[in-house]
């Protein structure tokens, strides 16, 4: 039987720390961070919240704590879900990347995850801002600059499609030659521009950059839409579009084979001696 001197030390070992947390609001905040930190690893997002809101609570100033916060309840966000309840989690995680941000205002996460977020939200003319921010940051990240173009996609897209809608189905696929491309013409062209010079750059970072590609592709298909009245542009555009199809063809197929190769390279290896 262990003596009672020795069961009441461990006893009051296993309760200094916690006693010695309660007492210290810093060492709290890191304990709680802590274990926000296990329940994220193992996907449990939610009890995660909870800790981080705490550590939060415990010590306001405490960046780290913010910035897992904020990441917890991006997490618990679901993109394309547009129910109250779901919106909650992304405006409560841009407000903790904000709070980062008051403190620390060149936070490349934050920065991103405010841009992200605003996207899935579809305010695209604040998350095209956003990306802004964060390639003056760091302007040599390809994905800063895909994604700044996938924005101006998305509001070039809405504001054609707008206009697409006016016509007959049948007229749709004729817009630069009816009488609403100027209109089409003044509310997309400047973001289809926008966008082109985005994802250029984006490709110009990664040559292979497949999904840039893309959507180079997708916006000389609108601005050939808002050629008004001009054939030979008109021409021209899609002709643009068609040679960065290929492109992504290209450049995937060659991703596939490489992939290929070097999957049959592990199953043909030798065994080691």
């Amino acid at each position: 039987m262990m003596p009672r001197l020795a069961l009441l030390f461990i006893l009051l070992a296993s309760f200094l720390p916690a006693r010695a947390a309660q007492d210290d609001p810093e060492l709290a905040a890191r304990t709680e961070l802590n274990a926000g930190v296990q329940a994220f690893r193992q996907a449990n997002y939610e009890e995660a919240v909870g800790h981080f809101e705490r550590a939060v609570a415990l010590q306001p100033e405490f960046i780290t704590a913010h910035l897992y916060l904020a990441t917890a309840y991006a997490q618990v966000f679901v993109p394309g879900v547009d129910t109250p309840e779901n919106v909650v989690w992304a405006t409560k995680a841009l407000n903790e990347y904000r709070e980062v941000l008051q403190r620390k205002p060149s936070d490349m996460t934050s920065l991103k995850g405010i841009a992200f977020l605003e996207i899935q939200l579809k305010d695209f003319d604040q998350a095209k801002e956003s990306y802004q921010k964060a390639i003056a940051a760091d302007p040599t990240d390809p994905e800063l600059f895909f994604a700044a173009g996938v924005a101006d996609w998305s509001m070039a897209y809405r504001d054609i499609e707008a206009e697409k809608k006016k016509l007959s189905a049948k007229a749709q696929d004729s817009l630069f030659l009816s009488a609403g491309c100027a209109d089409a013409r003044t509310a997309a062209l400047a973001n289809v521009n926008d966008g082109l010079a985005m994802l250029t750059k984006a490709v110009s970072l990664r040559q292979d950059y497949d999904d840039a590609m893309v959507y180079l592709n997708l916006l000389y298909r609108l601005r050939a839409d808002v050629q008004c009245g001009d054939r030979e542009a008109h021409v021209a555009d899609l002709k643009k579009a068609n040679e960065w199809t290929d492109m992504a063809m290209a450049v995937r197929k060659k991703k596939a084979e490489a992939a290929t190769k070097s999957g049959q390279g592990l199953v043909d290896a030798p065994p080691p001696r």
